[in-house]
């Protein structure tokens, strides 16, 4: 071999691809393939990102100090247990590093989140997919894959891609079965977008168990994507490790100000959360109307909506996403995640929400 040889597990990897942002030949193009926040961020956030561009020649503060203090006070956090992230991603990952490594498994749920099986593999661990229930999470079928080698969990509530949930007692349920060796991780990237008392976000469970770990991130309903901010809560010993390895500036310094400002203005958040549960419970409503063709919205939680097409015939989602296309509707086919019947669609703005809707109308009436 006369060349450098990447280890095996890093190139069995598949990488993680992202929606799509341009379809070719489309005269306008609506991104509704990556879980955005249609409405934006907060202008006040967007304002304390441009008063620090003028700084862009100093390094941000590595410890996300003031942008820690802000998250532990809003959530009523000890500050010390609060690590900060380029994105949630950036926290995932390096707890299967820090946790996992050769001959370990990490177990996630099947049509989960494509990071969890790429940090597993990062690590050297081996993913493991548990059995879903209609696109559901289900305790029972992730506890009978946990083995003597488990060493992570992964479960993100709301789910992502199928935006499905579990309630509180199953969450609480499934950690009770748990070794205490076993670190449970929440990904609760979509916890800002639910409004019901049986929802658990983790941070209970992470303030009093040693194995419980919460993940949550601002590219969502603070939409601050392209910033790349997240945070994780747990036990001291858990964070301790996640600092030693993460980036030493690892948040921009603009990031923090735009998060810091986002979290004092629970005004927009209340704004966007309102938008989202009126225009996904009306998308829901339409896809239903197409259920004689084979259409069904999965029940969703959060910001996006699954929709399942008949596995045959003209209606199917690998045609719906290419008319989607083609009417410069971009929308999410994630067949590599064994969803080659689905589509998730992101909810936009009113008019981007009413326009695919009606696309999609027009790709069932053509395909019958």
């Amino acid at each position: 071999m006369n060349r450098p040889v990447v280890k095996p597990w890093i190139d069995a990897i598949d990488a993680y691809v992202p929606g799509r942002a341009k379809a070719d030949g489309a005269a306008k193009v609506v991104k509704l393939s990556s879980n955005e926040s249609p409405l934006g961020p907060s202008p006040k956030a967007v304002a304390a990102m441009a008063a620090v561009a003028a700084q862009g020649h100093r390094y941000p503060d590595g410890g996300s100090s003031e942008l820690r203090e802000a998250i532990a006070a809003h959530h009523g956090l000890e500050v010390e247990r609060v690590v900060c992230g380029t994105g949630s991603d950036e926290i995932l990952q390096l707890l299967a590093l820090a946790y996992a490594s050769a001959g370990d498994e990490v177990l996630y749920v099947r049509h989960g989140f494509m990071v969890y099986p790429i940090a597993a593999m990062r690590a050297g661990a081996s993913p493991v997919a548990a059995p879903d229930v209609d696109y559901t999470a289900d305790v029972d079928r992730l506890l009978a894959n946990v083995t003597p080698r488990t060493r992570l969990i992964y479960l993100a509530n709301p789910n992502n891609p199928t935006g499905t949930m579990i309630g509180r007692r199953e969450v609480e349920r499934l950690h009770a079965a748990l070794p205490k060796d076993v670190l449970l991780v929440l990904d609760a990237a979509y916890a800002e977008y639910i409004d019901d008392s049986d929802y658990e976000d983790g941070i209970a469970l992470a303030r009093n168990e040693p194995n419980v770990v919460t993940t949550r991130t601002f590219s969502k309903i603070y939409g601050l994507a392209a910033e790349r901010v997240g945070w994780g809560y747990g036990p001291q010993p858990v964070i301790d490790a996640i600092n030693k390895i993460r980036g030493p500036f690892n948040v921009t310094s603009a990031g923090q100000a735009g998060a810091i400002a986002a979290l004092g203005d629970q005004a927009w958040v209340a704004h966007c959360r309102e938008h989202n549960a009126r225009w996904r419970a009306w998308l829901a409503d339409e896809i239903g109307k197409l259920g004689n063709a084979g259409l069904r919205a999965v029940p969703s939680a959060a910001n996006f909506i699954l929709v399942t097409f008949p596995d045959e015939g003209s209606v199917t989602a690998e045609a719906a996403n290419g008319f989607l296309t083609g009417e410069g509707y971009l929308t999410r086919w994630l067949p590599k995640q064994g969803l080659g019947n689905g589509l998730r669609i992101s909810i936009g703005t009113e008019e981007e929400t009413r326009g695919v809707a009606d696309a999609l109308r027009r790709f069932v009436e053509r395909a019958a």
